[in-house]
């Protein structure tokens, strides 16, 4: 069995149009519509999705022995098949310097199989990875 780490914690109140906070204190958002000024959703999925696969191309990268600045970028987009048919597609863009293409994208697709957010959305989530060169450090 799998040893927990460690857990959190999050209370939404009024769904999508509401506010979101957790217990310890260091979290308290405004949920919104895109536009109106507070974060929504898949604004903060996008960023633990970002960051927990950049941590997997970090331990990647690592058992390579390669030392390289890298990036990761996560758009999320909300999709409507009709009313109440509601999905997300994501598309997670890297970097990483001084590396080709294909070097790049076979430690993406390694980020992905070890990644958690990649794991638990596999076979229910559309997720396509890329690279890009352009990405800004």
């Amino acid at each position: 069995m799998a040893k927990k780490l460690y857990s959190n914690k999050m209370i939404n109140r009024g769904g999508r149009e509401g506010q979101v906070h957790s217990p310890n204190g260091k979290l308290d958002l405004q949920i919104t519509p895109p536009g109106k000024g507070g974060t929504n959703p898949e604004e903060l999925f996008a960023a633990g999705y970002s960051s927990c696969f950049n941590e997997g191309l970090e331990e990647v990268m690592a058992e390579a022995q390669i030392d390289a600045e890298h990036i990761i970028s996560a758009d999320v987009a909300l999709y409507s098949g009709g009313a109440s048919e509601y999905h997300i597609g994501v598309v997670l863009t890297g970097r990483i310097k001084g590396l080709s293409v294909e070097q790049q994208e076979q430690l993406l697709a390694a980020a992905d199989k070890i990644c958690p957010y990649s794991k638990a959305i596999r076979g229910n989530v559309d997720v396509q990875l890329s690279v890009d060169d352009t990405l800004e450090f």
